[in-house]
């Protein structure tokens, strides 16, 4: 097939292999612009560096709503886009140009999860599974008819493993779908169900004590690789890069020796931790360094 393929971050990266490795005609690569990042210098997007690798064309608009842009997608003659946490709304008749519409790898299982944050979602809410749902897009937001879906349970994983494992399971469903479109019909989600993923808030990172252990350890997983979930302890900002619920009482965000601190129920075992300033490190050595006594405040 000749397609567009249209996504951003690392997430997308093994849809766009998998096409290529497929043999499909990838006409045009659709990223975000570079963004300022490594001490301000404008750096291009995951997707953006490998397609520039595989000698694919990319294209970079601010926004698709210009007459020029849809003009210029819409000459392309396309067969499909296939999008990928691309991060740029589809106007309509960027929907409509290629033959077989735009095909959507979404992180979730819907019609649970729509929106920007499905998979730090789906740990914060302790789904006890996740998966990838190859939806046929319409205007509404992650409201199409969904042509495949595939699951995987939600172990202990955080977030960025999580991710890597449904890159992985979507860019196999997506090439599925490709391959037979007509036995992949598009089934219409159900009314049932509908939960909205919004978007990561920094201010959610923070780590509150007085909530149970077990929402604590999910906090940490979700907010793995990125932003960092942290608390402060004596005047700095301290990321909790692994931790997990243990048995354990106490007042909550007080040390209470081998490695833990009481939670509002239960106790979080810290693991790994990086201080402000500092890289990430044992966190019985940072604590050995903090010379906490049980009793303390973290």
């Amino acid at each position: 097939m000749r397609i567009a393929f249209m996504g951003t971050p690392d997430f997308a990266v093994a849809a766009l292999d998998a096409l290529v490795g497929a043999g499909h005609e990838v006409a045009a690569v659709y990223t975000q612009p570079p963004r300022p990042a490594n001490r301000g210098r404008l750096t291009p997007s995951p997707v953006h560096r490998r397609a520039e690798e595989l000698g694919l064309p990319v294209r970079t608009p601010e926004t698709l709503k210009g007459e020029e842009e849809k003009a210029a997608f819409v000459a392309l003659d396309l067969d499909c886009a296939v999008v990928a946490a691309y991060g740029l709304l589809l106007p309509r008749a960027i929907l409509e140009a290629p033959r077989h519409g735009c095909l959507n790898i979404h992180a979730s299982l819907l019609p649970r999860w729509r929106g920007a944050a499905p998979i730090q979602r789906a740990i914060l809410a302790g789904d006890a599974e996740t998966g990838v749902a190859i939806m046929q897009m319409e205007k509404g937001l992650d409201t199409g008819p969904v042509r495949l879906e595939g699951r995987i349970p939600i172990g202990r994983e955080t977030a960025g493993e999580l991710t890597d494992a449904l890159a992985a399971l979507g860019a196999r469903l997506m090439l599925d779908v490709l391959a037979d479109l007509p036995g992949h019909p598009a089934v219409p989600q159900p009314d049932q169900g509908v939960s909205y993923a919004h978007k990561i808030d920094k201010g959610e990172a923070r780590i509150d004590w007085s909530v149970p252990a077990m929402d604590i350890d999910r906090l940490v997983r979700a907010m793995q690789p990125s932003p960092g979930a942290w608390f402060e302890s004596g005047g700095q900002r301290v990321k909790l890069i692994a931790a997990g619920p243990a048995e354990g009482a106490g007042p909550p965000g007080q040390f209470i020796g081998n490695d833990l601190v009481a939670a509002g129920s239960g106790a979080i075992r810290l693991l790994t931790v990086q201080p402000e300033g500092k890289g990430r490190m044992p966190a019985a050595d940072w604590l050995r360094g903090r010379r906490l006594q049980p009793g303390d405040p973290v």
